[in-house]
């Protein structure tokens, strides 16, 4: 049976819920602020991350994040005055830093993550929008294989779940990618990953492609679900109310106040992200490159090198620090000593991060409500898997595998 649904956001998961339920043969309709890729999918480091799925609350990181906080070398953030209305999230977070929770949300997570790529190709397959896509390895770049060493935990639990990297040591380094300078001393390579030339343009593709499917798409600010009234949901928008049978919920970490006025109060914050791109950049890596010692990704991209990553907590309405941009720079000119650009462009988004790592995939009780956002770091990654699965719930076509680790429903009300 035909529904009209109002998919609520235009980045990634949206746009893919959309193009998912446009081929389901649904009617659809995104709603969307500011327009097709113009948020969080915007600002990404454009990696197909398949190995991702080790969340930051690793165990040992209660007793290093304080420490992190004061040193100007790490990369992680925090705006102080923010710290009273944070930390009862920040408390939640942290007690998934032990073993077992880690365990749990890796095996939970790489079932959104490890198939990347092929989901990105069967999005796009017959559309504009592929043309972005490009397949590499991933590079993870380390000073020396002590370093490497102490990421022992992570990479055990990538191995556990079929990523096992191959490690390029000393002047194999320089042959491997004469990008890198003599404090890169250790690369360890994961093969089968990907990435997307301009991921802003390729969100806002991919909206053209639902478009020219017959979907539409409006630009308004959500102020309101409303499941009360009636017997199907109505969005209420700065230009009116808009009614739906069933509703996608994925506006990130704007997500919460809608939520809150659906009757669940999640908890989600923004993990706030930085990049630096280096316009018309040469001597940069030749695949998307993760630097160990700056927590940040390096990709080549159609507009230069974009260097993405670092973790500030502060908020949605504060702007952007300075300090994170000052750590990017020192960590770029350090890795890559040849790099030559034009100028350079910043940036600062928001990661919808929840205290458990995981995403909100489902239904909201019986309301045809239906959530897709709370990524963290593999929005772009998880994105069109995420909107195939909603998709597919929606369209009575639901999915084999267990949604139950991503309930809407799982913090409580």
């Amino acid at each position: 049976m035909t529904k009209h649904v109002i998919v609520i956001g235009a980045g990634i998961v949206g746009v893919s819920a959309a193009i998912w339920l446009r081929r389901l043969g649904q009617d659809v309709t995104v709603v969307d602020r500011d327009g097709p890729g113009m948020g969080t999918s915007f600002g990404n480091a454009g990696l197909l991350a398949a190995c991702a799925m080790v969340p930051v609350t690793t165990p040992g990181l209660i007793t290093k994040a304080p420490k992190m906080l004061f040193d100007r070398d790490a990369p992680l953030f925090l705006r102080w005055s923010y710290l009273p209305k944070l930390a009862p999230w920040l408390v939640r977070y942290l007690m998934h830093a032990n073993d077992k929770d880690t365990r749990r949300i890796a095996s939970d997570l790489t079932e959104i993550t490890a198939d990347t790529v092929d989901q990105h190709f069967a999005l796009t397959e017959g559309l504009a929008a592929r043309s972005y896509l490009r397949k590499s390895d991933y590079v993870f770049a380390y000073s020396d294989r002590a370093e490497f060493e102490k990421d022992r935990y992570t990479w055990d639990l990538r191995r556990d779940h079929g990523f096992v990297p191959t490690l390029i040591e000393g002047p194999e380094v320089h042959e491997f990618d004469p990008s890198f300078g003599s404090k890169i001393s250790c690369l360890a390579v994961v093969k089968d990953h990907g990435f997307v030339t301009d991921p802003g343009s390729y969100v806002a593709a991919l909206a053209q492609d639902f478009q020219n499917m017959g979907g539409k798409i409006v630009t308004a600010t959500v102020e309101d679900i409303d499941t009360q009234s009636g017997s199907v949901p109505k969005v209420i928008t700065s230009l009116g109310p808009l009614e739906a049978d069933s509703v996608v919920l994925a506006s990130g970490a704007w997500s919460k106040s809608l939520m809150t006025r659906l009757g669940l109060n999640v908890p989600l914050e923004s993990e706030r992200g930085y990049h630096i791109v280096m316009k018309n950049a040469t001597g940069g890596p030749k695949a998307p490159s993760m630097i160990s010692s700056g927590k940040f990704v390096a990709t080549p991209m159609q507009m230069g090198l974009r260097c993405a990553g670092i973790v500030e907590l502060g908020g949605l309405d504060a702007g952007p620090s300075e300090a994170p941009f000052d750590l990017l720079r020192r960590k770029i000119a350090e890795a890559f000593p040849q790099l030559e650009f034009d100028h350079e462009e910043t940036w600062m988004g928001h990661r919808p991060a929840t205290t458990d790592s995981l995403p909100l995939i489902g239904q909201i009780r019986q309301t045809g409500v239906f959530t897709a956002f709370g990524h963290q770091h593999v929005g772009l990654t998880a994105g069109p898997k995420t909107g195939r699965l909603v998709a597919g719930l929606i369209a009575g076509q639901p999915t084999n595998q267990n949604l139950t680790p991503f309930s809407p429903h799982r913090f409580g009300s």
